[in-house]
């Protein structure tokens, strides 16, 4: 069956853990209108019809894959430098997800559906995080 959407993956950079991109996000929401986390990117996907058809942006926190977003919309920003920029809107919602490792990249990257770690069951999201190390040699041998 083909895939109908993309994904795309980002590092998280400087948060530690997935509890501090959802602090950090909600400080910066109260100073938006909408009150909806984004980020802000130089490059516009050129895959944005698939990335608005039900895509996520899956964050990469110390090395690995640890949750993802629902992408809502992609919105133009200029910059005070007059470029034009991608604001990629974000469900505020945080869904975790089993953690895979990833090694270090600049930008972000589309993600195929069928490569995407997979969300934590509704019952595990309120876990006690594990170490995201153990959390990958777990998923790896097919424990999570």
């Amino acid at each position: 069956m083909p895939e109908t959407h993309v994904n795309l993956i980002k590092l998280s950079v400087g948060t530690d853990s997935v509890e501090d991109l959802i602090r950090w996000q909600d400080a910066r929401r109260a100073e938006r209108e909408d009150g909806l986390p984004r980020h802000v990117t130089r490059m516009w996907p050129k895959r944005a019809s698939e990335v608005l058809a039900g895509g996520s942006i899956y964050w990469v926190i110390q090395g690995f894959v640890q949750c993802r977003q629902r992408i809502l919309r992609l919105d133009e920003i200029i910059g005070q430098d007059g470029i034009r920029r991608c604001g990629i809107v974000l469900d505020p919602e945080v869904t975790r997800t089993t953690a895979a490792r990833k090694r270090p990249f600049q930008g972000w990257r589309y993600l195929a559906p069928s490569d995407a770690p997979a969300d934590l069951s509704a019952g595990r999201d309120e876990d006690d995080a594990l170490p995201p190390g153990l959390s990958a040699a777990l998923a790896d041998i097919g424990v999570l």
